[in-house]
C-alpha cells in the first residue's frame, strides 16, 4: 500500500469508530434525512427539502433533532413551524450556536429525528392495525353481499322457470275449462231447440184439439147498455 493511503486509512478507521451507530431498526419512522434549501437566520429559520412522506405526522411545535452525518454527536433542537408535502419549516431557537455545532449551510445535507413523530406514527400505526382489522371484517361482508347479489340474477331465472312451469299447467287447465264450459253451452243450446222445437209441437196439437166450453155466442150488441133497456 502507498505510504500516503496510510494516514488516510487510519483517519477513516478512527472516524468510523468514534461515530456511534444509528439503530438500523427504526420501527416507527421518527428519523429521515432531508437537504436545506433555504436559510433565514435573522428569523432563526431553515427551510427543509426531504422525501420522507411521514413528515406528515408533524404537528407544529413538535420537536426535532438535526445533526450532520459527518458530526453525528453534534445535535441541536427545532421546533416545527410548518410542513407541505416536500418541504419542512424549522425554527432553530439557538440558530448562531447551531451553525458552529452541527456545521449547516444553504444546500447541507442533514439527519433528524423527533421523538413527537415517533410517538404520533405509533398511534397512527395502532390506529392502521385497528383500521385494517375493521377493513378486513367489512371487506368479507361486502364479500359476502356482493356473492349473493351475483346469485340474485341465477335464484331469479330459477324462480322464473318454476313460475313459467306453473303458469304453463295453468293455462292448459284454463283452456280445459273454457273447453268444458263451451261444451256445456253447446249442449244446452242443443237441448234448449230441442226443448222449444217440442213445445211448440205440444202446442199445434193442443191447437188442433181444443174442445169449446160454449155452443152459443154473446152478441155485442147485447153487452152495449146504449142498444138495450133494463127494466
Amino acid at each position: 500500500m502507498p505510504k500516503f493511503l496510510i494516514p488516510f486509512t487510519i483517519l477513516l478507521v478512527a472516524q468510523a469508530s468514534a461515530a456511534p451507530l444509528e439503530s438500523t431498526s427504526d420501527e416507527y419512522g421518527s428519523h429521515f434525512a432531508g437537504r436545506i434549501s433555504r436559510l433565514n437566520g435573522p428569523a432563526k429559520l431553515a427551510r427543509i427539502r426531504t422525501d420522507f412522506a411521514n413528515i406528515k405526522f408533524l404537528n407544529r411545535k413538535d420537536r426535532v433533532e438535526f445533526w450532520n452525518e459527518s458530526y453525528p454527536d453534534n445535535r441541536c433542537t427545532a421546533l416545527v413551524e410548518g410542513r407541505t408535502n416536500d418541504y419542512l419549516l424549522l425554527r432553530i431557537p439557538q440558530y448562531d450556536t447551531c451553525v458552529r455545532r452541527v456545521h449547516f449551510t444553504t444546500g447541507s445535507y442533514l439527519h433528524f429525528s423527533s421523538e413527537d413523530l415517533r410517538e404520533t406514527v405509533k398511534v397512527a400505526s395502532e390506529l392502521v392495525e385497528v383500521l385494517l382489522k375493521k377493513r378486513l371484517a367489512m371487506q368479507a361482508k361486502k364479500d359476502r353481499h356482493q356473492k349473493e347479489l351475483t346469485g340474485h340474477v341465477d335464484r331469479v331465472d330459477v324462480v322464473n322457470k318454476r313460475f313459467e312451469v306453473l303458469r304453463q299447467k295453468l293455462e292448459i287447465e284454463w283452456q280445459k275449462e273454457l273447453a268444458a264450459l263451451e261444451e256445456d253451452k253447446a249442449r244446452s243450446f242443443t237441448e234448449f231447440k230441442t226443448s222449444e222445437a217440442r213445445l211448440n209441437e205440444i202446442d199445434t196439437k193442443l191447437e188442433a184439439y181444443r174442445i169449446e166450453d160454449h155452443n152459443l155466442k154473446l152478441d155485442r150488441w147485447s153487452l152495449d147498455p146504449a142498444l138495450y133497456y133494463k127494466k
